[in-house]
């Protein structure tokens, strides 16, 4: 069988691992101390870690004859030396080291020799929290244009090491786009996900099994998308859109995704039927991104008022509101509450997403649209949900765009889509947030190769922290994927 184009290029890096890893059994001694730290990519300068993570490799940015560096805490130390592309930081080495530094820092220190000479820049630091991070991040590997689906996937990282896996491939789907995979309260064991075109429907793969849902209801209700997980497991929160894909002759933003109409509405897991109400699918408004807070008594969703489309894209900006839910009775609360309102800081929310504790939401804020992966201006803001006091994350945020984002089921991580490294290419970034909300300096997801993010032609989409290793049986996905779908209706 021909082997997917993705697992070929991850399969190069991993060999790369067996060509040296330029350790150094001694620590050069410096004639000199720079007075600035080192250029380092990825730039992992002072960044807060997890106590159970792989070890952070980089590479230095400028030219040496010879580079060695040292990670230590206290008496216990690693020496790396540097091959070609970089430092290559141990793996087993490096766990005991993390052993030893959980709830300190670990001290990096990056020699370099220049005419014979060795020098040394200023150490940074290595918070390692004793915050641990859900063991597994799920992605999508896809192409990063416009309308590509040929080759993609749902893969799994084991974020303890550098072992990535395939979770489904659309190679056994007929090529078909795939994509929304989402997990009830971090959950690998119930996983849900679309496929579109050929074999299209709405996909539930839990501990019974596989079910494919035809969720074509009525004239209005089609496709579901931006699903959210009741913490129950008995409801799905999704958005019906209508979507339209636009460019741009001439505009910082490469090109316009936006709906023609969209609602909200409630899927029931046992009864496999929808329901809404009218205020969550007015006619004069666009509704959409909803996610269920973790009590399951709210749901979050965001609104805006409807215009004329496209003419009018730039006016389109969406609040962020809230409904009552009581699960017992598949109702909604008679009022909206809307939290941020999007004329006053004239800004455009998207996918809100609340702290598995209840106390805070992070959503992504643009000047106008709901697309925003699109929009170079897209960062993230939270809220404090018990205050109602809402900032922009700025030590999270860069120049380019932040969007999608997701929680650690501890509350202490998010993990969220970034293109700040070319502007192209989005990538999984990690951001402590501490009791307070308070952030720290995010991170990329490191890679086996220290230079992977230059060499690696796939945007990772939907980075979703799951509390384990994610096993769906592909055949029975695939047996399912041939069958019709099971009827949605709409319900009362």
């Amino acid at each position: 069988m021909k082997q997917n184009r993705i697992i070929i290029i991850y399969v190069w890096f991993l060999l790369m691992a067996f060509v040296g890893t330029g350790c150094s059994s001694s620590e050069p001694v410096a004639e000199e101390t720079l007075s600035e730290q080192p250029a380092i990519f990825p730039d992992y300068l002072d960044v807060t870690i997890p106590a159970n993570f792989a070890p952070l490799r980089f590479c230095l940015e400028t030219e040496a004859e010879e580079a060695v560096a040292t990670v230590s805490c206290g008496p216990e130390k690693l020496v790396v030396g540097s091959s070609e592309d970089g430092f290559w930081i141990p793996e087993k080495g490096w766990k005991r080291l993390l052993e030893t530094a959980a709830g300190k820092d670990l001290e990096v220190k990056v020699f370099v020799k220049r005419q014979g000479k060795w020098v040394v820049y200023q150490p940074f630091r290595w918070h390692v929290s004793t915050d641990r991070v859900d063991p597994y991040l799920v992605y999508r590997l896809i192409e990063p244009g416009y309308e590509l689906w040929n080759t993609m996937g749902i893969y799994q990282r084991d974020l303890t090491s550098f072992r990535q896996t395939a979770i489904l491939t659309n190679e056994s789907t007929q090529h078909n786009c795939m994509n929304c995979h989402s997990f009830r309260s971090q959950d690998p064991s119930e996983m849900l996900f679309h496929m579109r075109a050929k074999l299209g429907g709405t996909y539930l793969a839990g501990k019974e099994g596989v079910e494919k849902l035809d969720t074509k209801v009525n004239e209005d209700i089609q496709t579901l998308v931006y699903p959210s997980w009741h913490p129950s497991g008995n409801y799905v929160a999704f958005s019906v859109n209508q979507t339209r894909q636009a460019f741009h002759m001439n505009h910082p933003n490469r090109i316009e995704v936006y709906d023609l109409a969209s609602d909200v509405v409630v899927y029931d897991v046992r009864r496999h039927e929808v329901v809404t109400d009218s205020l969550l699918s007015a006619s004069g408004a666009f509704e959409t991104f909803p996610t269920f807070s973790p009590d399951g008594k709210t749901l979050y969703f965001c609104s805006a008022t409807a215009r004329p489309m496209p003419a009018e894209f730039e006016q389109v900006r969406y609040s962020l509101c809230a409904i009552g839910f009581d699960p017992e009775k598949r109702s909604f609360t008679n009022r909206v509450d809307t939290l941020f309102q999007a004329d006053s800081l004239k800004k455009s929310v998207s996918f809100p997403r609340v702290s598995p504790d209840g106390r805070y939401l992070v959503f992504t804020a643009a000047s106008y649209g709901n697309f925003s992966i699109w929009h170079k201006d897209a960062d993230l803001y939270l809220m404090d949900l018990h205050t109602r006091k809402c900032i922009p994350m700025t030590a999270a945020n860069s120049r380019d765009v932040e969007s999608y984002h997701s929680w650690s089921s501890s509350g202490r991580w998010l993990v969220f889509s970034s293109r700040r490294i070319d502007g192209l290419y989005t990538h999984p970034y990690l951001v402590h947030i501490g009791a307070d909300g308070v952030c720290s300096k995010p991170f990329v997801v490191p890679q086996e190769s220290p230079d992977f993010y230059r060499r690696f032609l796939y945007s990772f989409n939907i980075p979703e922290l799951v509390k384990g290793k994610v096993e769906v049986n592909r055949r029975k996905v695939v047996e399912a994927a041939h069958r019709p779908g099971i009827p949605v209706t709409l319900g009362k």
